[in-house]
Formats: C-alpha cells, structure tokens, sequence
C-alpha cells in the first residue's frame, strides 16, 4: 500500500501547472518565508474558489498553521504574493485583510476570554443587526451558547469555546474562513456539532479553507484538497482525486518533497 507513493507523487509542479479552480477568492502564489531566519514555506501555491471548501492536511510540522497565518496577514512572506478577491494583499496588515472579508480562526480559539458570551457575538455583528436576531441565529446553531450568553466566555468547555469561535466568525459576514483545527482536543460530540456548523456556513456561500486532524472529515466536507509537506506541496486537486493509501503515505514520512 505505501509503496505506490513514488509511483503518485510527482516533484511538485510549476505555479502555473498547480491545481487552480477559477473564480478564487484566495490566492497563495509561490510563497517563501517562516519565522525569522527559519525557512517554513519553500514555494507554496493554492487557491479557495469563490463559494467552496479547500482543506490543507499534511503532518505535524509541515507548515499548515504558517500558511493560514500568511494567508491572513499574520504573518509576512519573504517573497510570493497574497491575492484576496482579485486584489494583492500582501502587504495589507491582518487588521486590514479582516475588514475585506478574511477572518481566521487560529488554534486554540479565537474569543475575548474576559467578555461575556454575548459581548464576544455583538463585538463581531455589523450595524444594523439587532441584538434579538444575534441571539435567534446562535441559538439555531448552537443552543448552548444562547442559553450562557451572559456567562464570561473564558468560563466555557473548550468545545463551548470552539462555538463560539464560529459563531463570531460567521456573524461577521466574512468572504472567506480559515480554520486551523477547528476539533483540536474536542469529544467527538462537539466535533459532531462543529462540522455540522462548518457545512452550514459552507452552504450560505462563504469559502472555507480549513486544517484539520480528523482527515476524513475534512475530505467529506472539502471539493479540494492540498496536501503540505516540508514546506511544499506534493498534491493539489479535487479531494475526489485522492485516495487513502496517498494519505497514509504522506503521514507516515514516506513522502517528501524534490
């Protein structure tokens, strides 16, 4: 089964052979950098069509959480370019990408830990949204959270937490989503309830770039898929393409970039 590796992956492509689905609403092209004189990323190109789901998988270390983290602002690459919605934005500050539409969910929760509930979901609602509808969309989603509104969000479970997460991103009407391990130390309930949150914000026409554990979770919600290693793409295309064998060789170290 792990032998076919070789046989699968290819040296990684050219940027204009790279898989790109049209109408993008994010573009990575040929990004390099890290963190300071560390290297991370070595070339990476992807794109998130306009209204679809992409996940980026790959093993520990591979570099998925620093692409978010370029692909949002919060970080800065060496070289390469960040496209959002057909504009460069490679040298707009993470403050600025968020308020064009990119909203990124960093691991380990992305919430106001000292505000309650409610305080975190009204920070991210745009005027004009009342206070009763907030309360009637999270309690559609997330029941939990209507009912601990005004309990102090750093007082949550981390699955609690997680929700809300979501639920501030979605209220804020983003273009596109980045979500790095949305399920990371979470029972499999909550990631039941996560997911089933994800796909509801896939449908409503919001891109979704996503980094995920739980492989076959993200495949079954993903169009496309990237798979990352060493700081390089070894695979891109429709998650339809890939299959479990290419998975398994990939987190089990047998394939590397050339």
């Amino acid at each position: 089964m792990v032998g076919l590796a070789a046989a699968r992956y290819a040296p990684r492509a050219p940027e204009s052979t790279v898989f790109k689905p049209r109408g993008a609403m994010l573009e990575l092209h040929d990004i390099v950098g890290g963190y300071g004189s560390t290297t991370v990323l070595r070339g990476v190109s992807m794109s998130v069509p306009a209204g679809s789901v992409v996940a980026l998988l790959g093993p520990n270390g591979a570099g998925k959480s620093t692409t978010m983290r370029m692909a949002s602002g919060l970080l800065r690459p060496a070289s390469g370019r960040v496209v959002f919605d057909g504009d460069d934005v490679t040298r707009l500050s993470a403050t600025g990408r968020a308020q064009r539409g990119i909203c990124h969910i960093i691991e380990g929760r992305s919430i106001f830990p000292s505000l309650t509930v409610q305080e975190n979901l009204l920070l991210q609602t745009p005027r004009g949204v009342s206070r009763a509808d907030v309360i009637e969309q999270v309690a559609a989603a997330f029941p939990v959270l209507a009912q601990r509104r005004r309990q102090v969000a750093g007082t949550l479970s981390g699955g609690e937490q997680q929700m809300l997460s979501l639920m501030r991103a979605y209220l804020a009407k983003p273009k596109v989503v980045l979500v790095d391990e949305a399920s990371l130390g979470l029972a499999p309930l909550i990631v039941d309830s996560i997911f089933e949150f994800l796909g509801q914000i896939a449908a409503s026409g919001v891109s979704l770039l996503i980094v995920e554990q739980y492989v076959n979770r993200a495949l079954a919600l993903a169009e496309t898929v990237y798979l990352l290693n060493q700081g390089s793409i070894v695979f891109s295309g429709p998650s339809s393409d890939l299959d479990e064998d290419q998975i398994f060789a990939l987190y089990a170290g047998e394939v590397t970039p050339a």
